[in-house]
């Protein structure tokens, strides 16, 4: 929702899961009942709708099934679909039996998943450890559907962190300095939620991936320090002089 507003759309929020969570980890989730989460869909689109749709955590294949429903009830158009399985501390978000309902309920329907490595290896089925590793799972996932496959590197090692965009023909390479930090909590719902946000807007993927790609950067380099483990973004850098430790910072 920070980031929603940081890049000027209006965000409204579909509750699938509850979580005890905090910066060190995810000690208990709780997932909503189907009918709850297509009733909160249904109270969105009968009164203010939607000109982009980011899911997240999904918990469980039921749920999963349900929002596709949606999707398809609905007639969603710029559908960004992250496929969460794990928090940043390692806690497992999707119960493991959902993974195939992901692959056949909902990327078929995606006009961009975003997996990170973990995640990508998990739905290609295969180990990722270089570029050539994460072409060959974009590959593999885009045979599942979706219009476009980002399988981002933060994961990996190297000097910059490179995301790479397939769209079935042609890669798109969108590269960052790595910036050594334990404030990364979040950073993959921040980019997926960036490039609904351009979506929202009326751009196009590539342009929504580059100016996701560039506020990820920037939130992570900026972010500050909260609880002792993983902290959280800076989604506000934009209306902060924030280098970290300066006057700047937000308390």
């Amino acid at each position: 929702m920070k980031t929603f507003a940081a890049l000027g759309v209006y965000g409204t929020s579909v509750i699938t899961a509850i979580t005890a969570q905090n910066t060190l980890g995810v000690t208990r989730v709780q997932a909503l009942a189907p009918v709850m989460v297509k009733a909160q869909i249904d109270a969105i689109m009968s009164d203010i709708g939607a000109d982009a749709v980011k899911t997240g955590m999904l918990a469980n294949a039921a749920i999963v099934r349900a929002v596709a429903a949606k999707i398809r009830e609905h007639g969603f158009k710029a559908i960004v679909v992250d496929p969460v399985m794990l928090a940043a501390s390692g806690a497992r978000l999707l119960v493991e039996e959902a993974v195939e309902s992901y692959k056949r309920e909902l990327f078929p329907l995606a006009t961009i998943v975003t997996p990170n490595v973990p995640e990508a290896e998990v739905l290609a089925g295969m180990t990722i450890k270089s570029a050539s590793d994460q072409k060959e799972a974009a590959r593999v996932l885009k045979r599942l559907g979706p219009r476009y496959v980002i399988v981002k590197g933060g994961h990996l090692t190297g000097r910059d962190s490179l995301d790479l965009l397939f769209d079935g023909r042609k890669f798109i390479e969108f590269r960052a300095a790595r910036i050594a930090t334990r404030n990364n909590h979040g950073t993959g719902c921040t980019f997926a939620s960036a490039i609904a946000a351009g979506l929202a807007h009326g751009r196009s993927v590539e342009d929504s991936v580059h100016t996701a790609k560039h506020y990820v950067h920037e939130a992570i380099r900026t972010a500050f320090s909260v609880g002792e483990g993983h902290g959280p973004l800076n989604h506000f850098h934009a209306f902060w002089d924030a280098e970290p430790g300066s006057k700047g910072d937000p308390v």
